[in-house]
């Protein structure tokens, strides 16, 4: 499970962000509105946690971006726990809502039950040409050929699948694929593209794994091929 929390209180933050890890989790954490936006907006999570009251920008304005282009599951914190806020964080798009001191073992059971939900929406069948992909069984494969990938290969593909269209940089890649940040060590991800392009593209006459110069890489089917 992969967690954006959004919290100002370093105490409350290092808490959750030790009690997720050690349950698994790969966790991100914002101390301020504007980065929580950034980062919940351009990466991929299963799930946020969001306080409601933070420095540059609130919660409930965070939320209210990341509505415009998103439906990650959202958990609103908040010390306050009056009826309006609730029923504000809910219109404004969270998914749940809990108030402070809270209860880890029960944040962790609503963090897990918000994951099912949105996994069950997420369809399991994907579709970029005639590549086809199985998130279920973390299968491949192109023109009825069965595409044999590696466990990071896959990871990969599912990532590129998920977003296809969208042109992904090398550091988000890297994010989203290995749950770190490799910063210089972007070779990591041009290694990786290149294996997989070979697999999805190698045999086929049209490529679907494409390189846009100085940004990242998008998977999806053109009219005529690109770099």
């Amino acid at each position: 499970m992969k967690i954006l929390i959004v919290e100002d209180e370093a105490k409350t933050a290092d808490y959750l962000h030790k009690g997720l890890t050690e349950q698994g989790c790969a966790v991100d954490v914002a101390n301020n509105g504007i980065d929580g936006r950034h980062l919940a907006t351009e990466l991929d999570y299963d799930v946020i946690v969001l306080d409601a009251m933070l420095p540059g920008m609130d919660g409930f304005e965070v939320l209210r971006a990341l509505r415009k282009t998103r439906q990650t599951p959202v958990i609103m914190l908040t010390a306050r726990d009056g009826l309006d806020d609730r029923i504000k964080g809910l219109q404004d798009g969270a998914d749940d809502y809990l108030v402070k001191p809270f209860s880890f073992l029960e944040l962790l059971a609503r963090l897990q039950a918000l994951t099912r939900r949105g996994r069950a929406q997420e369809p399991m069948q994907l579709r970029i040409g005639d590549l086809q992909i199985d998130l279920a069984s973390r299968k491949a494969q192109r023109g009825g050929v069965r595409i044999d990938l590696t466990a990071k290969e896959f990871a990969l593909l599912a990532v590129l699948a998920r977003r296809k269209g969208e042109i992904l940089s090398k550091t988000a890649i890297a994010e989203l694929v290995w749950d770190m940040n490799f910063d210089s060590n972007v070779n990591v991800v041009e290694v990786a593209i290149k294996r997989l392009r070979a697999k999805i593209d190698g045999p086929f006459s049209t490529r679907l794994l494409h390189t846009i110069r100085g940004m990242g890489y998008v998977l999806e089917q053109r009219g005529s091929e690109a770099a």
